[in-house]
């Protein structure tokens, strides 16, 4: 059930919705106006009806009011922190830079040309374990192999994987 406040703020504030806006824009402009009328609804879903409230009009304009305040503050405290001259020049774009991404591009591809080339054991334990995921034993017994020639050629993949990607004759 629907506490009595809530039902007769609510009912309130879409009668007073235009009037909200313009005493919400005076204070903070058109597009916060909207943010606050908007959270204003939010905060009137939540409250009770114990005390009830004598002038609801009264009190639905003084949330407002307190949240067009609670918007000027935080606002003020958002501009001071960048009007501040704080450095930014260490911190790091979480996205990589253009170059970087060509760099991983080619480098993947000369690893998928060092697999090709791979012959073809050494190929099927490196997929098995490297992008299937299997563990060493379980590859081994797909493969008919014993545990310590799957190291071995896993060893020998990773070298020419290493190989290709320094330029170095495998």
């Amino acid at each position: 059930m629907v506490p009595t406040n809530t039902a007769a703020l609510s009912r309130l504030m879409t009668a007073e919705r235009s009037s909200l806006l313009r005493f919400a824009a005076r204070l903070v402009g058109w597009t916060a106006a909207e943010d606050i009328t908007q959270s204003l609804y939010v905060r009137v879903q939540r409250i009770d009806d114990d005390p009830p409230i004598a002038n609801k009009r009264s009190y639905l304009f003084r949330l407002a009011r307190n949240l067009a305040v609670d918007h000027i503050r935080g606002e003020g405290r958002y501009n001071a922190m960048f009007e501040a001259g704080v450095d930014t020049s260490d911190i790091r774009c979480p996205e990589p830079i253009v170059e970087a991404r060509l760099l991983d591009r080619e480098k993947l591809e000369l690893i998928a040309a060092a697999i090709e080339r791979m012959p073809l054991r050494c190929r099927q334990v490196f997929v098995l374990v490297k992008f299937d995921e299997l563990s060493v034993a379980e590859t081994a017994q797909r493969l008919g192999i014993s545990e310590d020639m799957v190291r071995k050629h896993i060893r020998h993949a990773l070298q020419l994987c290493h190989h290709a990607l320094s330029d170095e004759p495998a």
